[in-house]
């Protein structure tokens, strides 16, 4: 490879780098919901999968089953990462074109 080719590769890799970054950073920026429950208790997490918000509706707290209200929370909560993984794959097609690229998987998370 002559240094106009690497040169061409250099410059495919920094697009490439650059916009990896933009997608991140529109992961971290956009929300995904679970819930659990029927919708009683609600988890709200980033596109990366960070933790924003626990909504709980009062008539949960009213049985005091504190067991059932911790594994509605983790339910809720699981849901919304698994929405939120699958986000990832969805922007990750996007800047790879749908190709499986080894080492680009959920970019970088």
């Amino acid at each position: 490879m002559g240094k106009k080719g690497f040169g061409d590769m250099m410059k495919q890799v920094q697009k490439m780098q650059a916009k990896m970054e933009q997608l991140q950073d529109e992961l971290n920026e956009r929300e995904v919901e679970g819930s659990a429950g029927g919708g009683m208790v609600k988890a709200v997490v980033t596109g990366k999968g960070d933790i924003k918000e626990i909504k709980i509706e009062p008539q949960v707290m009213e049985d005091g089953d504190v067991e059932m209200l911790e594994d509605l929370i983790v339910a809720a909560l699981s849901q919304a990462q698994e929405n939120a993984a699958q986000l990832q794959q969805e922007v990750m097609s996007e800047l790879t074109g749908g190709l499986n690229i080894p080492g680009l998987g959920g970019l970088g998370l």
